[in-house]
């Protein structure tokens, strides 16, 4: 899957970096990407978002772990191939990150704490990514550039880092100026200087101050990582853990139950201006999500706007669409936001083969109506800000879906069908990775035939 390679062979001992375009191919971005924004909390800074491993495995969605598998192997043997290291490092953290409007990183190095220290190489996964000397046009005109084939090794061979040295890689998962604006990643030093995100780019660099960088303020959109930590220290390998909340969270459960999501607590959703002061203006991410996509949601159940924000996120769900109600339950808001994703992920390439007659679409009543306002007031008492941070341009294969409530049903029966396929690979697979305390791709040969 990937493509050209840059090594900055003249500059590797002060300033190691590489640069692989189109390491992530179209799909396995967009699989992504569905991921993030159906299952993402507030994240680590101000207007930033965030989806681990194991916040997965809380919200009961494991089996989205498994398309993040070959590209944490490839990512790995990358970054172990060009900075001669095979078989020394162990995967530490591996996170979906967006930025939205307003989020920006000034120069650091990303082992600046001591608690890092242990980070030694880091791998972001670039969606979508160009490289720049400060302009888009002079992109190829270094003579010091030296594009090469993947499997090249001669010039890798010269950037052995030592021992001591940290790392850092990224993919970026959609494109500067479509999806959204600002959010240019800079070097201090060194070549390339600026690094425009395109869609499918990966970037591996030292995390140590012989790469200093910064991110310029979102404008407009939201900008989407992959972000991958490794160590040499196997005590700080999250497949550990992985595997030890993978055994606990599976074992005991039947298929249905493993992969029907549930929220977790409504605090790690709640988005405000002012993060720190544990300010109540502001919204509820998963139905602001909902919302800008031009849905609401109506709670089956008979509850007050009252009763804790954590249980109403709990309760049966129906969606709306200006003075429409589809009559078809949604087990929770966090179902609901999956399967409207999975819609804007798949789009036009649905198998719509649902009837009109199978489709129930009610109008609202004024009581219903009453009752989701109700409910707005609380998951969404600032609509400015809701806006301000998630809205952005609509994206070319959104523009051409045309909404209709039995893309809908028919996003749900196939939302279902992969999620359960995704299940069953996580349960044949989780035998050998229990045995391993490893989290990888397990050949059918391996595989546990209970």
């Amino acid at each position: 899957m990937s493509g050209e390679v840059f090594l900055f062979e003249e500059q590797h001992q002060q300033h190691p970096r590489v640069i692989i375009r189109n390491f992530l191919s179209l799909h396995e971005c967009k699989e992504l990407e569905f991921i993030h924004k159906s299952s993402s909390t507030v994240g680590y800074r101000p207007n930033v978002f965030s989806t681990t491993l194991s916040h997965l495995i809380a919200t009961n969605s494991s089996h989205f772990i498994i398309p993040f598998i070959p590209i944490r192997d490839r990512l790995k043997d990358k970054v172990e191939e060009f900075f001669k290291c095979e078989f020394e490092l162990f995967i530490e953290f591996t996170g979906l990150i967006s930025w939205s409007r307003g989020a920006s990183i000034g120069w650091h190095s990303d082992d600046n704490r001591p608690y890092l220290k242990q980070r030694h190489f880091a791998s972001n996964s670039v969606m979508s990514g160009d490289v720049t000397s400060g302009v888009l046009s002079s992109i190829l005109h270094f003579s010091y550039w030296i594009p090469v084939m993947l499997y090249t090794l001669a010039v890798a061979d010269s950037l052995c880092i030592p021992f001591g040295y940290t790392m850092k890689a990224v993919c970026y998962l959609n494109n500067y100026g479509k999806d959204f604006n600002g959010g240019l990643f800079h070097f201090q030093d060194g070549e390339p200087t600026s690094i425009i995100p395109m869609a499918g780019d990966a970037v591996m660099y030292t995390s140590d101050h012989r790469n200093i960088h910064s991110v310029d303020e979102i404008t407009d959109g939201e900008r989407l990582t992959l972000t991958l930590w490794f160590s040499r220290d196997d005590s700080h390998n999250e497949d550990v853990k992985l595997v030890s909340l993978l055994s606990q969270n599976l074992l005991h459960k039947n298929m249905a139950d493993s992969y029907l999501p549930l929220p977790a607590s409504s605090n790690m959703y709640w988005f405000s201006q002012d993060q720190a002061s544990n300010n109540q203006f502001g919204f509820n991410i998963c139905w602001a999500r909902l919302h800008v996509l031009g849905y609401a949601i109506y709670i089956c159940q008979d509850s007050s706007c009252e009763s804790d924000v954590s249980e109403l996120l709990l309760k049966p769900v129906c969606l709306v669409r200006g003075n429409e109600l589809l009559d078809q339950k949604f087990v929770n808001i966090l179902h609901a936001l999956q399967i409207v994703h999975f819609y804007c992920w798949k789009g036009s390439a649905l198998q719509t083969n649902v009837s009109i007659t199978d489709t129930k679409v009610v109008k609202l009543s004024d009581v219903q109506r009453k009752r989701i306002n109700g409910l707005k007031s609380v998951l969404l008492n600032d609509d400015d800000l809701a806006l301000r941070v998630f809205s952005s341009k609509p994206s070319e294969e959104n523009e051409r879906i045309c909404f209709d409530w039995t893309g809908i049903v028919a996003a749900f029966t196939a939302w279902e069908d992969y999620v359960s396929k995704l299940t069953k690979q996580i349960r044949l697979q989780l035998p050998s990775w229990r045995m391993h305390e490893s989290i990888y791709d397990v050949q059918l040969g391996e595989q546990y035939h209970p």
